[in-house]
């Protein structure tokens, strides 16, 4: 056989040889993830559940999820140990790192948006009428023969068996 005809068993050998690796390596990282777990760290379960560490074993670990609730999982189902700062950012709300109270985004975006050359033709802009396509009462025909013989129609088609249910 040549080297031509087994290179491309070469390189799909190759590219699984990487594929496992890298697997490998984010397994490893896992391992020592939940091996770095202490009691009062912050955690992530693998279904998303937020809770503090009160005990580690060697396979499982006891939650405290809340005022007189401990749970116990298995260490593979911790999906993250977080830091402290995250932990209470996500659990508490609490922000340790603003920057400063000038760059807060105001509650009202109005104040972003307007000046004083735009506030002017806006309420120009308000007293002009809107057509959405809607026909007013006064376009419509005020003849009322026209509307009783519609609703006398509509009841005859009812009462000759049928029926609006479907």
């Amino acid at each position: 056989m040549s080297l031509l005809t087994l290179l491309p068993f070469i390189v799909l050998i190759g590219a699984m040889f990487l594929m496992t690796r890298s697997a490998k390596k984010k397994q490893q990282q896992a391992i020592d993830m939940r091996n770095q777990m202490q009691p009062g760290s912050g955690v992530r379960t693998i279904g998303g559940m937020y809770a503090t560490v009160k005990e580690v074993s060697e396979d499982t670990v006891l939650l405290d999820a809340g005022p007189g609730v401990e749970l116990l999982f298995a260490k593979n189902s911790i999906g993250a140990v977080l830091t402290d700062e995250e932990y209470n950012r996500i659990v508490h709300g609490i922000e340790h790192d603003l920057k400063s109270d000038t760059d807060v985004v105001p509650d009202d975006a109005s104040s972003l948006t307007e000046t004083d050359d735009s506030s002017d033709a806006a309420a120009a802009s308000d007293d002009t009428p809107v057509d959405l396509g809607k026909k007013d009462a006064a376009d419509e025909p005020a003849d009322a023969d026209t509307a009783d013989e519609a609703k006398a129609d509509a009841q005859s088609k009812k009462s000759e068996g049928d029926s609006e249910a479907k």
